[in-house]
């Protein structure tokens, strides 16, 4: 681990190495090949004001982020990545940039009737998500086998999946789900809702990801980011990637961690 003051060092190199997924609407390439998302431009905004002018996102498998930034690939990871107690025994986070519910992609109309992960265990519905997802736990909480569940690449192959009529549904974030299934003419999105794990609802929401040592540029961030929340700024910049006012959180990472 390096030691010393990574903000300081950031400044001085003028560059901060951003691990993202490759996911929309987070953080991934645009048709023009550029990086873009709405971590990605919360990133370029925060960074500028804490005196870093360059964003370098560094693309890599969802699954291989904290691995990444353990092993230095880069500085901050920003996927819109969950904030949860497992993860955060391995790094720390930012407060949450947005709150999210689930959704599913199913084919057009809905046949098998599912809205939630219990619905679709009762009903034996072949079930994918992406790798490393929340969505996992919530599906194996809800009855399924780790083994039932087929890993995908991401929710572009999950939708592609349940068009071809491989799989029921693919399991994502409401976001995700609404923009993937724009231009389709045979899937569509379920409406949003709280998965349950052991009875309580579960609300997730998303922050930047910083090594456990990176405490002091963590904090710096979460200044900013706090400022951005109470004037609007962050909603401004998150409402071209297809969030809406009810996916702005005032939830903390301590609540989300606990």
């Amino acid at each position: 681990m390096p030691t010393g003051d990574t903000l300081a060092r950031l400044k001085s190199q003028g560059t901060v190495r951003l691990g993202i997924a490759g996911e929309a609407p987070y953080g991934y390439i645009d048709e023009d090949g550029q990086f873009t998302g709405e971590a990605v431009e919360l990133a370029k905004v925060i960074f500028k004001r804490l005196g870093v002018d360059r964003v370098q996102p560094v693309a890599t498998d969802f699954s291989s982020l904290i691995p990444g930034l353990t092993t230095q690939q880069f500085d901050v990871v920003s996927a819109g990545m969950y904030i949860n107690k497992e993860r955060c025994q391995k790094v720390i986070f930012s407060d949450p940039e947005y709150q999210m519910l689930d959704s599913f992609i199913v084919r057009k109309g809905n046949p098998k009737n599912l809205h939630t992960y219990e619905d679709a265990f009762r009903a034996k519905a072949r079930i994918a998500t992406g790798p490393a997802y929340a969505e996992i736990d919530y599906a194996i909480a809800a009855g399924y086998e780790r083994d039932d569940i087929a890993i995908l690449q991401d929710p572009v192959a999950g939708m592609n999946a349940v068009e071809s009529g491989r799989v029921d549904l693919f399991a994502g974030t409401a976001l995700t789900s609404r923009s993937v299934v724009r231009k389709s003419s045979r899937a569509e999105a379920t409406k949003a809702f709280a998965p349950v794990v052991d009875g309580e609802k579960q609300i997730d929401g998303g922050g930047f990801t910083f090594r456990p040592t990176d405490t002091g540029l963590r904090d710096a961030f979460n200044v900013e980011i706090h400022k951005m929340k109470k004037s609007g700024e962050l909603f401004r910049i998150l409402k071209p990637f297809g969030f809406t006012e009810a996916e702005m959180t005032t939830l903390t990472a301590k609540e989300l961690c606990a």
